[in-house]
């Protein structure tokens, strides 16, 4: 779903935000185990991408400038490069992620998104979590959404429920 007012921080022009995917789950894990999944390479690449797709190459930095990097590869061999930094990282409860810069804070080139991942425990050893893809324009918006943002987050998210129950 397009989420335009919900909770959206304002541009310096006061114009709420206006291209964001949200996606919420509640996983059956306390958030300890969510976060230990994004950060830990091994464990990310077991569920970070929608099924037969796969993860290889991850390098997880979890601090405010560090890596995240991993390689996307498709059903046919192809592969797909992702290279960002985390710009916040709040243990066990916030990963703020983006491709526009890299580790040394400077431009990466043309920025698709920010991704949001937010655990918020909901008392009974679950986590609410919610992932929101911010992007600059409504076209890499529509693009994400194209690409299939909701399906796949949505089944890596059903991935990443499944994955902590064993750890």
């Amino acid at each position: 779903m397009a989420n335009g007012t919900d909770n959206n921080p304002c541009d310096t022009d006061g114009v709420a935000h206006t291209f964001d995917l949200v996606l919420e789950r509640v996983i059956d894990a306390p958030p300890e185990k969510v976060f230990k999944a994004y950060t830990d390479p091994a464990i990310l690449s077991q569920w970070f991408a929608p099924k037969p797709w796969s993860i290889t190459d991850a390098v997880v930095e979890p601090r405010a400038g560090g890596r995240f990097n991993f390689v996307m590869h498709g059903p046919d061999g192809e592969g797909f490069p992702n290279t960002g930094i985390f710009l916040e990282v709040v243990e066990n409860r916030r990963l703020i992620s983006t491709d526009a810069l890299t580790p040394d804070w400077k431009p990466a080139g043309a920025p698709f998104m920010v991704a949001r991942i937010e655990l918020e425990p909901t008392g009974d050893g679950k986590t609410k979590y919610t992932a929101t893809a911010s992007h600059w324009n409504a076209e890499s918006m529509k693009q994400h959404e194209q690409m299939g943002f909701h399906e796949g987050w949505g089944q890596v998210a059903d991935q990443l429920n499944e994955l902590v129950k064993t750890l």
